[in-house]
């Protein structure tokens, strides 16, 4: 077995050693996006989002050493929530001393409260999933011939009929079974490698 088919220890124990940049890009690459789009939902302009995204970074990268996760007190996205909506609330709060220069009320009204319902959280969940599947597509695909890659694509993502697909590209209805069996496993591989589920 060569060492890329080795899981690799969990994505959170890794970034406790602030000199694995490699933990902390993968970390980065998932979670800075996924943070960003959070912001922006709140209604944060782009700039202001990633200032936000880079405030939760930083945050994580000071408390992660002391941090005991235990996954029976909660997942981990769930505390990064809290996080971001902390810092979000504090984002708000600073803009709130500011003198306002706009009298647009909309604006106002928004810089007044950090929503924190349960509509957050379905979308906080929702988007980790999203962002979690295309980090890892992104990673395994040059491991893919192309037809491969289609055959998975477009009956895995695209829902369509595995005949149809196979016609297409093709190739035989199982050898379209076998492309989205083999894609699917090694995406569940990638994701499993980063540890927290």
């Amino acid at each position: 077995m060569d060492d890329s088919q080795l899981t690799r220890p969990s994505l959170l124990l890794r970034i406790r050693n602030a000199d694995d940049v490699a933990a902390w890009r993968e970390f980065a690459e998932i979670y800075g996006p996924l943070i960003h789009g959070f912001a922006r939902k709140q209604g944060l302009q782009d700039a202001d989002a990633a200032d936000l995204a880079q405030e939760v970074l930083y945050a994580v990268a000071g408390a992660i050493g002391r941090l005991n996760y235990d996954r029976q007190l909660g997942r981990f996205r769930g505390w990064l929530l809290t996080v971001a909506r902390s810092k979000l609330s504090n984002q708000y709060a600073r803009k709130k001393r500011q003198p306002q220069g706009s009298g647009d009320s909309a604006m106002h009204e928004s810089l007044q409260s950090v929503p924190s319902n349960s509509d957050d959280e379905a979308y906080w969940d929702a988007e980790y999933e999203r962002r979690l599947f295309e980090w890892a597509a992104e990673r395994i695909r040059p491991g893919f011939q192309e037809t491969t890659w289609q055959a998975f694509w477009l009956t895995a993502v695209d829902g369509k009929e595995v005949k149809a697909v196979s016609e297409q590209l093709g190739i035989t209805v199982g050898a379209a079974y076998i492309a989205k069996s083999r894609v699917l496993a090694r995406l569940k591989e990638q994701i499993q490698e980063i540890g927290e589920r």
